[in-house]
């Protein structure tokens, strides 16, 4: 029955998987047991009333957990992915048999240490972890890996830590390099002078995935910078300067309405690049508050329902989509493959090296949500309703 429900999970996964690209590769069941290969030998009518009755000890497996305690560890319940990955993470590995520990720490890393020193103790025996700051749960996971307990780093790469067994995430580099392009087609910079004005907001400078989203996008737009094509008044382009604390929306608010008032009392802005859908909404804010000039092309990620519905509204330009429950589909198999004791299926050994080697990794694709495809990507899909948009 285990298979069943797996082999299920995945079809669901792969078919809500269709416009993003991420792969789930199936892994074989657990062999039977000797007695019950035994039995099977014994009679045709044996063989069919034993797996019945196998199937019906899966079922009870199922429904009590018995496949194993697993742990999965989420920075907050703040911002609405967090909230999404983790009852999606929590709902496929329930439904694969295990029972869950799912905890959301509020941002607060000394929760989310003592979160999953209670996970280690209380006998989990894989942890799935999004990480508040990538380089805080060296000294907690040491204690998992003295326990030989694996360890999945999930969106989030934890850094500086052997305990690591494997990552699960989207092209974070791919992410950054989807916003970069969004704004150079938009801008038609290869065909324009501009100059266009631009401004930046990233995330927590703890996530190591701001390396990424940041990275990938300057590597596409800082040529057309060093061309003067795009021009950044405020000065601010160092990523340490646009960085966003926790990712709030209220910080990166603040800082986007000093800016305005700063530099933008007499000119327009033509771009923000928000690496995600909470600082895009801060930017959204001060725009409205603070701006009268022509609305700029504004990038985000996540595709939250606020910023969805900004898109729709025409405050927000786009959104990178990630869906959450291919993400989720994928960890199950990956933690399906360790608890037989096998290795999780990869498609990235050479990207991510958190500090102790590199790191074994699934790498999702994501792509981008506007105006134009919003409904297919997110309606027809069943990632949202008509109503949760409205």
């Amino acid at each position: 029955m285990k298979r069943k429900l797996l082999a299920t999970l995945l079809s669901v996964a792969m078919a809500a998987t269709v416009f993003v690209g991420c792969g789930s590769q199936s892994a074989d069941a657990p062999a039977a047991d000797d007695a019950a290969a035994s039995d099977d030998a014994a009679t045709d009518d044996a063989a069919a009333d034993d797996a019945a009755s196998d199937d019906a000890a899966s079922d009870d497996a199922a429904a009590t957990g018995e496949g194993g305690l697993i742990g999965v560890a989420m920075p907050t319940k703040d911002l609405q992915r967090w909230n999404q990955d983790g009852n999606n993470m929590k709902s496929e590995l329930e439904a694969a048999g295990y029972d869950v520990d799912l905890q959301f720490a509020s941002n607060d890393i000394a929760t989310q240490v003592s979160q999953i020193e209670n996970m280690i103790n209380n006998g989990c025996q894989v942890l799935v972890i999004a990480s508040i700051d990538g380089d805080s749960l060296g000294t907690v996971l040491a204690q998992a890996k003295e326990k030989n307990i694996p360890v999945i780093a999930y969106d989030r790469l934890i850094m500086n830590s052997d305990a690591v067994s494997y990552y699960a995430t989207f092209d974070n580099y791919l992410v950054g390099k989807t916003q970069g392009q969004y704004i150079v087609d938009q801008l038609d910079l290869d065909n324009q002078d501009g100059p266009f004005n631009m401004e930046i907001v990233t995330g927590d400078p703890g996530d190591n995935n701001v390396n990424f989203f940041y990275g990938g996008a300057m590597d596409v737009l800082q040529p057309y910078i060093d061309e003067g094509k795009l021009v950044v008044p405020s000065g601010q382009i160092a990523k340490e300067d646009v960085a966003t604390a926790n990712w709030a929306t209220e910080i990166a608010q603040a800082r986007f309405e000093n800016i305005l008032s700063s530099y933008y009392t007499d000119k327009d802005l033509d771009v923000v690049l928000a690496s995600n859908d909470s600082t895009a909404l801060g930017v959204a804010n001060a725009l409205a508050s603070n701006y009268t000039g022509k609305y700029p092309i504004l990038t985000g990620q996540d595709c939250d329902v606020a910023s969805v519905k900004n898109i729709i509204d025409g405050k927000q330009s786009m959104s990178i989509f990630k869906d959450t429950r291919a993400l989720a589909a994928q960890v199950v198999i990956m933690v399906e493959s360790i608890m037989k004791g096998e290795e999780a299926p990869v498609n990235d050994t050479e990207t991510y090296d958190n500090g102790t080697g590199i790191i074994p990794s699934y790498l999702c694709e994501p792509v981008f949500a506007d105006a134009n495809n919003y409904k297919e990507l997110l309606i027809d899909s069943g990632y949202y309703t008509e109503d949760d948009l409205k």
